[in-house]
């Protein structure tokens, strides 16, 4: 139904309302009406919807750019609604302190309000402050609920739209309520992000989305389906993501079907493996299956074919069959009749000298320009046990023959596949059509190809096998385990995969653009810590520095109140970074970090021209906006914890490898640079995968923590986007 109508009080605009539709390119065409009304839709059927959380419930359905927008399930649905009825609470003069006070403190360790993604709670609680208009402004200038400005903020910076309404639509003076609309001349669509004039174009969608073709609301179902011969990677993860959006999006279904054809490369690692990065990813699906429990129907549908004579089996050897396919030549076991083909199978089932010879050939066009469709391969014998069903079967299904009908057995409605399977697309149908199964659709999205990475399971699987990495959630590897571990946040990932939707254009996609998506998440929240590199670390000695030692306790993050505390120990002696120390010049004044002004009077040097040591005193009173250094240090003290910082560098030195280049030659001979550093006492209690950032080096991820002062924490360098 089209909404024909969207009716509200000229002195009571509904923010929400138009924020939400403008975020998820919904269209909207908008009319001002008489005081007294209820914000409504009026469809072109007639029939009305009123009030605007019945509004928004209903935008937060359907809006399809967005499936989550109204939670991904009932539960999360329930919380929504929750935000919805709570919302008004921020109009209420009286109580808008104690509401932001709330928020304050229910968002402090999260980025969202529901859930995992971005809903219409978020959409009313952010309108619902930003139509308070001066009061919430002094308080997000006044920094008393950090928490609840940096979400605002952060949505506010994510979806630009946003303010844009709040211009339009909110009073820049005076109490902060919402714009009259001025009727004339002022009717509107809005639709992606723009108020368009009416009569001047729109669309009801955002440019990126795409439909599944014949796809219908309720009935679609859709399969994720890796392969247990490794872990998930980046790859994998934007066939999964997809796979998820247009099963919400349709309200259809999603399973996970494991194609366990290849007993040689599978294990029950990898299943278990890959259902861990799956529910990392957020990934929700109805049931997991394997091609492995349609094995005996698998088989009769290959007996079945030999009968019909639309297969047989040939045991011309592998290079021979490659290059007759290559030219079109026919097989000299094409002709065979079906009692010679199923004597010959029946030899293959037993896995005997004979039938290990041969393989089983699907009789389609030698002749096709698509040489996909030149009798490819069905069955071969492998008498590796499978790790599920064991020692059964000594011959397995290839790919190309057991996902079309597997697809089909399992109801499946859409196939999404990336690009560059389009050349076999036309193969998938016409086994499915020989089978006498009904057509499944095939969608095509391109596939994601990172610079200076490689994709491919055999290629990651000759590191792991030959020691080049530490395993396949090396952080070095665009596994997401081996991602995570590098300190990549999900949401970052979600939502690099996302914006580039399922568009079939290929891309080289650059590491910097998803690291800087991870940094505006991880910047804001996580905490501060202080290192000094070990070797050739410099003592300063302030000569009117503190006889003994004080502690003060400071924050871990002086805009985030939710990071917490931590203890600061003041001496007379510290100890700086080398290159800071090689920076400084006689009788310079400079900052410490947390501390104040000092002024460095002499400066003593080794023959080699390195720092040995530094004197000077404090000068508290000084203007840290008036030095030109501002240093990181430590307390010359027994608590300070050895740390590890291991920076890592890609796999390979080119972006992009050429078809007929091997990984091999482009090796890059160092990937991994451990530093010693010191760190300050806090570092102690930070735990296994906490960010954090050690100032003026970089963000940190917490890879081993504190077990005992002999052994270091390790810390991992997370790439900030811009090329480190």
């Amino acid at each position: 139904m089209e909404i024909k109508e969207f009716s509200f009080p000229a002195d009571s605009v509904p923010l929400a309302v138009i924020a939400a539709a403008r975020v998820s390119g919904f269209s909207l065409p908008l009319e001002s009406r008489k005081p007294s009304s209820t914000p409504t839709f009026v469809f072109s059927n007639g029939l009305e919807l009123h009030g605007t959380s019945v509004l928004l419930r209903y935008i937060g359905r359907a809006a399809s750019s967005m499936p989550n927008f109204y939670g991904q399930n009932p539960y999360e649905s329930s919380q929504v609604d929750e935000w919805l009825e709570y919302v008004p609470v921020l109009s209420s003069g009286s109580e808008f302190e104690s509401a932001c006070k709330f928020v304050d403190s229910y968002i402090s360790k999260r980025t969202v309000l529901v859930g995992h993604f971005f809903t219409i709670a978020d959409i009313v609680v952010w309108s619902g402050l930003a139509a308070t208009g001066p009061r919430w402004e002094s308080l997000r200038k006044s920094k008393k609920y950090q928490n609840l400005v940096r979400w605002f903020n952060s949505i506010s910076a994510e979806y630009g739209v946003l303010d844009e309404v709040t211009s339009t639509y909110v009073g820049k003076k005076g109490s902060g309520k919402p714009v009259a609309v001025k009727p004339k001349d002022q009717q509107a669509a809005v639709n992606g992000g723009d108020i368009i004039e009416k009569g001047k174009g729109s669309s009801s969608r955002p440019s990126a989305e795409v439909d599944l073709p014949e796809a219908e609301i309720g009935k679609v179902k859709l399969r994720f389906a890796p392969e247990p011969s490794g872990f998930l990677h980046i790859g994998h993860s934007k066939a999964a993501l997809l796979n998820q959006y247009f099963a919400q999006r349709y309200r259809g279904k999603l399973i996970i079907r494991f194609d366990d054809t290849n007993p040689s490369k599978e294990s029950s690692e990898f299943v278990d493996n890959l259902l861990k990065d799956i529910e990392t990813l957020g990934i929700k699906y109805e049931d997991v299956t394997h091609t492995s429990d349609h094995f005996p129907k698998l088989m009769e549908m290959a007996e079945k074919l030999i009968r019909e004579g639309k297969a047989y089996v040939d045991d011309t050897p592998r290079e021979q069959m490659q290059k007759e396919r290559g030219e079109g030549i026919e097989s000299k076991c094409r002709s065979h009749s079906v009692e010679e083909n199923m004597k010959l199978w029946k030899e293959m089932i037993d896995a005997s000298e004979r039938g290990k010879q041969c393989c089983l050939r699907g009789k389609l066009d030698m002749q096709d320009p698509n040489k996909s469709l030149r009798d490819p391969v069905y069955y071969r014998c492998n008498p590796v046990p499978h790790h599920r069903v064991g020692d059964i079967y000594k011959l397995y299904p290839t790919y190309d023959f057991a996902c079309p009908f597997v697809d089909a057995e399992e109801g499946i409605t859409h196939a999404l596949r990336s690009s560059e399977y389009h050349d076999r697309n036309a193969q998938y149908h016409r086994i499915q059509q020989d089978m006498g199964l009904r057509k499944v659709h095939i969608f095509e999205f391109s596939r994601l190809n990172m610079v200076y990475t490689l994709l491919s399971k055999r290629n990651l699987r000759w590191f792991v096998e030959n020691g080049k990495v530490d395993g396949w959630d090396d952080p070095r590897f665009p596994t997401v385990q081996g991602i995570v571990r590098r300190g990549l946040k999900i949401e970052a990932l979600v939502q690099f995969i996302l914006e580039q939707g399922a568009s079939k254009n290929l891309n080289l996609m650059e590491w910097d653009k998803l690291w800087t998506i991870n940094k505006k998440i991880v910047d804001p929240v996580c905490p501060r810590h202080t290192a000094v590199i070990e070797e050739k670390c410099v003592l300063l000695t302030l000569r009117d520095g503190p006889d003994a030692a004080f502690v003060r306790i400071i924050p871990r993050h002086k805009k985030y109140e939710g990071a917490g505390e931590k203890a600061t120990t003041y001496t007379k002696s510290i100890l700086i970074d080398q290159a800071d120390a090689q920076s400084i010049s006689v009788n310079e004044e400079v900052t410490l970090m947390d501390w104040g002004n000092a002024i460095v009077q002499e400066i003593v040097k080794n023959e080699d021209g390195t720092v040995k040591e530094l004197f000077g005193v404090l000068h508290l009173e000084g203007s840290v906006k008036t030095t030109k250094l501002k240093l990181t240090w430590l307390p010359k003290i027994n608590e300070l914890v050895k740390v590890s910082m291991v920076e890592y560098d890609h796999l390979i030195t080119k972006k992009k490898l050429e078809e007929d280049e091997s990984f091999m030659d482009v090796l890059n001979p160092c990937t991994k640079k451990e530093i010693a550093a010191l760190g300050d006492s806090n570092i102690r209690n930070v735990k296994h995968g906490e960010i954090l950032q050690l100032e003026r080096k970089g963000y940190f991820i917490c890879d081993a923590p504190f077990v005992r002062p002999s052994k270091p924490v390790v810390l991992i360098g997370i790439p900030d986007g811009r090329g480190r």
